[in-house]
């Protein structure tokens, strides 16, 4: 007798074609891509987690909205995010998370949730670029250039 079990199936679909696309190359460069693809309606009233993915040439292959939380937090599942990262061949990833408050340093909570992402990638051979905080006026902070990633 044959057991059946339900079919997984993997996808990942190019919109537009990434190679025309330019390199990401400062933390500045990913703020903006990522300020351009925040909603601003949403983006002064509660915390959004995003994942920009990116290609070994740090050309930008899509942002996805890993979680939308409150207006202090919000809630990353880490096994979600690396899901992604493998169903789309990424190479390297910037984290990115909006504080409603205006407030552009990170809590405890973020360098933790951070470090632990950075540990899980480094398992899988994906670099973890950098992580922003971006605020609704469109400033940000960088733990790279910090020097806390």
């Amino acid at each position: 007798m044959k057991v059946k079990v339900n079919e997984i199936r993997i996808s990942y679909k190019e919109k537009r074609n990434i190679m025309s696309s330019k390199a990401i190359k400062s933390s500045d460069d990913a703020r903006k891509l990522l300020f351009d693809n925040w909603d601003k309606d949403t983006i002064a009233l509660h915390e959004t987690f995003k994942v920009l993915f990116l290609n070994n040439s740090n050309k930008a292959k899509g942002v996805y909205e890993l979680s939308i939380g409150g207006i202090t937090g919000t809630l990353v599942d880490i096994r979600i995010l690396f899901a992604i990262v493998l169903k789309s061949l990424t190479v390297g990833i910037i984290l990115a998370h909006n504080h409603p408050s205006g407030n552009l340093n990170p809590s405890e909570a973020d360098k933790e949730l951070t470090q632990k992402i950075k540990k899980a990638a480094k398992y899988l051979d994906v670099k973890v670029l950098d992580h922003l905080i971006i605020t609704p006026s469109g400033q940000f902070y960088s733990f790279a250039d910090n020097g806390i990633l």
